[in-house]
């Protein structure tokens, strides 16, 4: 394809590949700029219906006109193949920058704001995207989101009647989903479409609302060891919330991103301005530089929902105890309560609390003790509940070993998600540079130290 000319459009590079097509880079020849050339599969525009359908869909979402929407300029044929000429983005996706973690809080505020303003003028206009993800977000050089393929997600669809995101769109979803086609696509479906029922703009909303967790916590907020379990999580299991991954985080933003994420469509924001409006008021906050807390209450609830059962053992244990202590100091017989004690009782359960709820961070440090006195290790780092250690050489036997050490750790955690690793072995000095500079290294070996290499 490359140096072929589609009428007046020469291809001059592919720029990605996926279940919706291939997208080149060409230049117009007629008004000499570069656009983006959406070459569509045969077997999702060979049936005339379903190409109608798109037809109609894409020139109703060409007429959305909007600063973070990319734009489509017209659909043509050449021969059997069609293709949609797109505005060309210069950028990086959102799912790119989020892997290369060059997205801080600020960022994925500001490009929430835009894509939920966006995506509200398109929902007004009655337009639902229908596959809202980070891989269709594009963030241009300097800074500005576009929003990618507006009206192509009907194209998944089946020939025929279809109800928009039905339970035969459904079908279709898994069954390509199965072959590997829109694996990204499943972690970002409302709860809905994932049971296979109608979706409307609060699906979008949805949507948005992993894209917008995912760029502040740094990772998806449902996620399985396959399609099916991905789509069961989105329908049915809680909310992990973004403030316990990333700690530090304002609390507003959270607020906004579980409203979100209701799985109820009801229960969402009932239109995308309203969350934008929001969401800038999470940014005055973060520029302000003073933010609300969590509420107690809350508080004390995410504490309770994210125990292990370790921790669940160990914390009714710790209550009913501290419940026979306090009923005592509270009642004091005749003479009444017992002030002195009840203050010793609640520094002592200050005390417990501390080392309950600071146990992951021991752990963490009592794994980096460990590993650190392996001599393949050269680097330890730990961001995102996740450990990268850096070895050179590492065989069969060290892999057991840090594997064995990060079992015990996630065993005595009392609250959390299990901490995870990655092992990157025999990094060059540049590579092993750039990993110094990523946040949380906990280890680093001298270059004295460093094993001589075996024969």
């Amino acid at each position: 394809m490359i140096g072929r000319t589609l009428k007046n459009y020469l291809v001059e590079e592919m720029l990605g590949k996926g279940g919706m097509g291939v997208v080149y880079r060409a230049r117009d020849t007629k008004l000499d700029r570069r656009v983006a050339l959406k070459v569509l599969p045969p077997e999702l525009t060979r049936d005339e219906d379903r190409r109608r359908r798109f037809i109609q869909e894409a020139r109703a979402a060409s007429a959305v006109n909007h600063p973070a929407i990319a734009q489509i300029y017209e659909i043509e044929e050449e021969g059997e193949t069609t293709f949609i000429v797109m505005e060309f983005v210069d950028g990086s996706t959102l799912r790119e920058l989020v892997a290369r973690r060059e997205i801080d809080l600020t960022s994925a505020v500001d490009v929430g704001i835009q894509v939920a303003d966006a995506l509200a003028k398109a929902h007004e206009a009655g337009i639902v995207h229908r596959d809202i993800k980070s891989d269709n977000i594009m963030v241009t050089k300097d800074g500005h989101p576009k929003i990618l393929d507006f009206g192509l997600a009907k194209l998944l669809g089946p020939a025929g009647p279809v109800d928009d995101s039905g339970r035969s769109q459904m079908a279709t979803v898994a069954a390509a989903t199965q072959a590997g086609v829109i694996m990204g696509t499943v972690a970002y479906m409302s709860p809905e479409q994932a049971r296979g029922l109608p979706a409307d703009k609060r699906s979008d909303i949805f949507s948005f609302g992993i894209v917008l967790y995912e760029m502040a916590a740094g990772k998806l907020p449902f996620a399985g060891a396959s399609a099916l379990d991905t789509m069961h999580a989105i329908a049915f299991d809680p909310l992990q919330p973004v403030t316990v991954v990333r700690p530090g985080l304002p609390y507003s933003l959270q607020r906004v991103i579980d409203r979100c994420l209701q799985k109820k469509p009801e229960d969402r924001y009932p239109n995308l301005r309203e969350t934008a409006a929001e969401l800038r008021k999470v940014k005055r906050e973060v520029e302000s530089g003073v933010s609300g807390g969590m509420p107690l209450m809350e508080r004390i609830r995410f504490q309770v929902m994210g125990l292990s059962a370790r921790g669940a053992v160990w914390g009714a244990a710790a209550g009913a105890i501290l419940a026979a202590i306090l009923i005592p100091i509270i009642l004091g017989g005749e003479r009444g309560p017992n002030f002195g004690g009840l203050l010793l009782l609640f520094v002592g359960i200050a005390m417990i609390f501390r080392r309950f709820r600071n146990r992951g961070q021991r752990e963490m440090r009592k794994f980096v003790k460990k590993a650190a006195t392996f001599k393949e290790v050269r680097l330890i780092s730990f961001s995102g509940n996740e450990f990268t250690v850096v070895a050179d050489r590492p065989t069969a036997k060290s892999y057991l070993k840090l594997n064995a050490l990060l079992t015990t750790a996630n065993e005595r955690l009392f609250r959390g998600e299990p901490m995870t690793m990655v092992v990157r072995e025999d990094l060059d000095e540049t590579e092993t540079r750039r990993v110094m500079t990523n946040p949380g290294v906990q280890f680093l070996r001298d270059a004295e130290e460093k094993p001589a290499r075996t024969k």
